[in-house]
């Protein structure tokens, strides 16, 4: 049964609504929550809490469900997330399997995507997340 995503207002709520849809495996609900919250708002919402489990639960659901539809949403929360407290720490301690995973949603996102970002941004987000 597909759980009700709603805005989140604060960390704690942000931190029981990932947890809930992570406990579930369910990528679906995750990219709803990515599609209603700000992408500004992420590391605010994230606080210290970021982990690699996380982090690669956004990147899979991102990869899945919104690259397709909404690529400027998607580099958004990419270039949010990297400035959310833990960035650096999770991105270091990624095995090679999930640094692919990774590489390969950056693959999907068009090089040029109308006015939301440039080659240019996509080449310097690639060197933030050390691609």
């Amino acid at each position: 049964e597909k759980l009700p995503i709603s805005e989140p207002t604060n960390a704690y709520d942000f931190g029981q609504i990932i947890n809930a849809v992570n406990s579930n495996k369910d990528k679906a609900a995750c990219a709803d929550l990515l599609t209603i919250t700000d992408p500004k708002k992420l590391p605010v919402l994230l606080s210290n809490k970021l982990e690699g489990e996380i982090f690669l639960f956004f990147i899979q659901s991102l990869e899945y469900y919104l690259v397709g539809k909404d690529p400027g949403l998607v580099y958004q929360h990419l270039f949010y997330l990297s400035k959310a407290e833990r960035f650096k720490v999770v991105l270091a301690l990624l095995s090679k399997n999930e640094k692919e995973q990774v590489q390969q949603l950056f693959g999907l996102l068009p090089e040029n995507q109308n006015n939301q970002y440039s080659s240019e941004d996509l080449r310097s987000l690639k060197k933030v997340y050390e691609l």
